[in-house]
């Protein structure tokens, strides 16, 4: 063999080498040796669905800095098989191979083998005797799968994704009468042949506690303390609950800073009574050191304005520092709904009396636009194109544009909301709108309504918050060859639109509530084509009866008026059109008197209505499909027929309507989708009933 020849070969044979290196348990494909420190001119990756090219190119350092090693490598593959992990794929490999290229660098290629993502089997608890083990399968991240799990990822382990499961269950007990509770273990076992993991923990509940003796104490002369006592909620005999002591701390030092007393700080002493089952509580209320606001640092915001942030605290610099008005103003942030999470801190400012916060924040998602689809008993099939910001500008406010269509008819929305009006703690916005309904679906004429209106909103005191609103607006009737043209249709009929309401919340959750009420008082005065007065109001209360099982009762009361002002009467298109919203069991205007010649629905003036519902988890269904079931009873009065200029009608087929019946509630991501199966007792012939109606769930 030639020297070149001899050459040739050895440099074919270098270049054929293989190192095989078993990174974090990879398989290594064999790859060409290269130097280090050879510069990189591409990186790429084949064998990945779950992350694409762009979300793995962010993980490896050598896409940064361009440069190849050993070492480097070694740790990328680490880095994307722990991602891998992390979202369910405990049995991902990951290698890598090299290419020359013409100019003395080389393309760097990760091959990932991701296998089958690693679903959850089963979920078990032991030790929980008062806790059902459903309630608190819904109260951990981690999820059974499921056949949804394709879609929500939630059937996922992951080590801090269980401690923090620990933690939630600790605290669940811990506001539901068990101070002591703990979570013992929770173990993952994974089983190869199922590619699945089986998780259990152990729980140890300890003694269940009421609060006993309740009590305030202070050492501020001057303080008044009897008036502090309305901002406590732990109330003598009621089960024990850590949120509810640390919210009445806090509630308390902000009652006493009210009260002029900035540096109040409140403790709670607590004597517990083991024979009693009893938490007696003696709030201390006490002068705290003088300490004063230095500076607040806000990082992380990206998008969001410092002042966004800052109008959160109900303090600026240089004002005294208080801990609880501290809390109040993260929470305040968080419930912002901009930020993935929020971080305050506190640090030595330039003087001992000086105290500097530091909040960091990392901000999350709050854009959107989508295409959606369904289907509802009253449109039928319906489609929406929307586009939603909800910090817009980074500025706070909220943005939303959409376009829908249905079977009855199609829709047009513009909302554009100001949180904080004028630096003011006064909302303020604009809708604009335009919707059309065509003829046939619940009347036999259509109209196309196009308006707007101003709004204001403002709290008045803790929970309760006053909106006012200013409107106008116009309807058309679309079909003049109606058989209730021109009498009763009457072409066009313009609105203006005064009005307010007044709204009291005290709910635990705005979307599915278990305790707490809200209540709402509204007035509404229109003018121009006619002058009429319509009052609202509706009212609804929580009340957990089988908390340990996820069982809540609620009981819903409502009632309305038409005032006839300038006694011109009241035109049908003017008053409520009733239905389900009432009493189930009823389509959309079908109850009421309705107009003999073509069956139209023409209103009500007057109306009041009881309604009663439990709703409870499914059993046998895990819960993280989030299925519930409900049975309910509702009970409906009904008075008053509008003017109907001529057209002859019907009586109101009775005064008082009752149905009763079951629903079956899923919390789907647009929302409480509700299907409820109703039975109507004893209807009239002319009024209008259905078995099944499908909704989107609201609070009244």
């Amino acid at each position: 063999m030639t020297k070149s020849a001899k050459l040739l070969h050895s440099v074919l044979l270098a270049t054929a080498l293989v190192s095989v290196a078993p990174f974090a348990g990879s398989v290594a494909l064999a790859q060409a040796q290269v130097a280090e420190g050879t510069q990189v001119a591409a990186v790429g990756f084949d064998g990945n669905s779950r992350f694409n090219d762009n979300q793995l190119t962010a993980m490896v350092d050598v896409a940064i800095r361009r440069v190849y090693t050993q070492s480097g490598i070694a740790t990328d593959i680490q880095t994307i098989q722990a991602a891998y992990t992390q979202a369910g794929y405990s049995n991902v490999t990951v290698t890598h191979r090299v290419e020359p290229t013409a100019d003395g660098r080389v393309r760097v290629f990760f091959d990932v083998n991701e296998g089958d993502r690693a679903g959850i089997a089963a979920i078990n608890f032991t030790g929980n005797n008062s806790i059902s083990s459903s309630v608190l399968e819904g109260v951990i991240t981690t999820k059974e799968t499921h056949l949804l799990s394709w879609l929500f990822r939630d059937d996922v382990y992951a080590e801090d994704r269980l401690a923090l499961d620990r933690e939630r269950i600790r605290l669940y007990y811990a506001n539901r009468g068990f101070p002591d509770a703990r979570v013992l273990s929770a173990v993952a076992q994974f089983d190869a042949e199922r590619n699945a993991y089986y998780i259990n923990f152990t729980v140890d509940e300890g003694q269940r506690y009421n609060f006993g003796n309740i009590a305030i104490e202070t050492s501020i002369p001057g303080l008044n303390a009897d008036a502090l006592r309305g901002n406590i909620s732990t109330g003598s005999g009621s089960r024990y609950s850590l949120s509810d002591l640390s919210e009445s701390t806090s509630d308390l030092a902000i009652a006493a800073t009210n009260q002029g007393y900035p540096f109040a700080e409140v403790r709670p002493r607590i004597n517990r009574n083991p024979e009693a089952g009893t938490f007696d509580v003696t709030y201390l209320v006490d002068e705290g050191p003088r300490i004063y606001v230095e500076r607040i640092n806000i990082t992380g915001n990206t998008k969001t304005r410092d002042y966004v942030i800052r109008r959160e605290f109900d303090f600026a610099e240089g004002d005294p520092f208080n801990r609880a008005l501290v809390t109040q103003g993260r929470a305040d942030i968080e419930a912002l709904g901009f930020f993935q999470s929020v971080q305050v801190t506190s640090a030595p400012g330039s003087a001992p009396d000086r105290v500097v916060l530091n909040v960091a924040v990392v901000e999350g998602s709050t854009g959107n636009y989508g295409v959606g689809a369904g289907y509802s008993t009253r449109d039928g099939i319906f489609g929406e194109i929307s586009l939603t910001e909800r910090n817009f500008l980074g500025r706070g406010q909220y943005l939303r544009a959409a376009i829908g269509r249905s079977e009855s008819g199609e829709t047009y929305d513009f909302s554009f909301t100001e949180p904080r009006f004028m630096g003011l703690q006064v909302s303020a916005g604009i809708d604009l709108y335009r919707r059309v309904t065509d003829e046939g679906n619940n009347f036999t004429y259509g109209t196309a309504t196009t308006g707007g209106q101003l709004r204001f909103g403002l709290p008045i005191i803790e929970d309760l918050t006053l909106t006012t609103r200013l409107g106008i607006e116009q309807v058309e009737f679309t079909d003049d060859e109606s058989p209730l043209a021109p009498a009763y249709i009457g072409g066009t009929r313009d609105r203006l639109n005064v009005g307010y309401t007044l709204t009291y919340d005290t709910l635990d959750n705005q979307r599915r509530p278990t305790e707490g009420m809200i209540l709402s008082f509204s007035q509404d005065y229109t003018t121009l084509t006619s002058d009429f007065l319509t009052t609202e109001v509706r009212a609804r209360v929580y009340y957990p009866i089988w908390e340990e099982m996820g069982v809540v009762a609620s009981l819903r009361g409502t009632a309305g008026t038409v005032t006839d002002v300038d006694g011109g009467g009241i035109h049908p298109t003017d008053a409520f059109q009733l239905g389900p919203d009432l009493v189930r069991g009823y389509r959309y205007g079908g109850m009421g008197a309705r107009t003999t010649a073509s069956d139209d629905p023409v209103g009500i003036l007057s109306y009041a209505g009881l309604s009663a519902e439990v709703d409870f988890p499914l059993p046998f269904l895990p819960e993280n499909w989030g299925l519930r079931g409900a049975v309910w009873g509702d009970a409906g009065w009904i008075d008053g027929i509008p003017d109907t200029e001529g057209v002859e009608t019907t009586g109101l087929g009775g005064e008082f309507k009752s149905s009763v019946g079951g629903s079956l509630i899923w919390e789907s991501p647009l929302g409480p989708l509700r299907g409820d199966f109703a039975h109507v007792i004893d209807p009239n012939d002319q009024d209008e009933t259905q078995v099944f109606q499908l909704t989107l769930s609201t609070l009244f």
